[in-house]
């Protein structure tokens, strides 16, 4: 990807958001957003490397629009201010986890996994790690997972701001009902999603090379989302 391109772009519309410099600036944009959904084409042939499932996506399935919907927000400018795929088998409105990657100047990460599941798929996935705790336990506390992502809850992502490294985007203060009070393992039922993620340089993405870091990115964070895709599964 030509990330210099990109950000500059993102930098341009942070400043400038609205429709009249947008128009003015159109084939700017069209050239960051082709240059952005070559690179996700490669993200998405390197993944297939490694998981078949996601191999059948095309870009179209796994972009958003850069059009903001401002009607219920308090936020008013009408475009976005990154560029995001989400590379899921079921496609990017899927609660099923996947690979997501973000592009905002001083705000670009992956992460994998699911977020903002229903209670009902919360509670069936809180039950699921009960019940193989030591699996669970053996996946998240892995050296190589906990040097990537950290420990549940201890960073956040929200407002357009990234902590450098995240497992958890929120979480509930106290034990959810229905589940003992005095679980050994509390942290985990208290998680509200199960995403993981790490922030990389603005120009991490820049040129070809970037794809060996991130397919060991992903394969790090893949038993997590398996864990929990087993789950989610049953419900789409």
């Amino acid at each position: 990807m030509n990330t210099k391109q990109i950000n500059k772009f993102l930098k341009d519309i942070a400043a400038n958001n609205n429709r009249d410099w947008f128009q003015e600036h159109k084939k700017e944009y069209d050239s960051a957003k082709k240059d952005f959904e070559a690179g996700i084409a490669q993200a998405i042939r390197v993944l297939s490397t490694f998981d078949d499932e996601v191999s059948h996506l095309e870009v179209k399935d796994c972009t958003y629009r850069f059009y903001r919907d401002i009607r219920f927000s308090p936020d008013k400018n009408p475009y976005k201010r990154h560029f995001g795929a989400f590379i899921c088998a079921k496609g990017r409105k899927a609660l099923r986890g996947g690979y997501y990657l973000h592009i905002q100047p001083g705000n670009c990460m992956i992460a994998i996994g699911s977020y903002w599941l229903p209670t009902n798929i919360l509670t069936s996935c809180r039950n699921e790690i009960m019940a193989n705790i030591d699996q669970w336990r053996k996946i998240v506390e892995d050296g190589r997972f906990v040097k990537t992502f950290g420990y549940p809850n201890e960073g956040y992502w929200e407002n357009e701001k990234v902590t450098s490294k995240g497992f958890g985007l929120s979480a509930l203060k106290t034990i959810p009902k229905g589940f003992p009070r005095d679980y050994e393992f509390a942290q985990y039922l208290r998680m509200k999603d199960y995403c993981c993620w790490i922030q990389v340089p603005d120009d991490f993405f820049e040129g070809d090379k970037w794809m060996d870091k991130f397919v060991e990115i992903c394969k790090i964070g893949k038993p997590m989302m398996d864990f929990m895709n087993a789950v989610i599964d049953d419900y789409e």
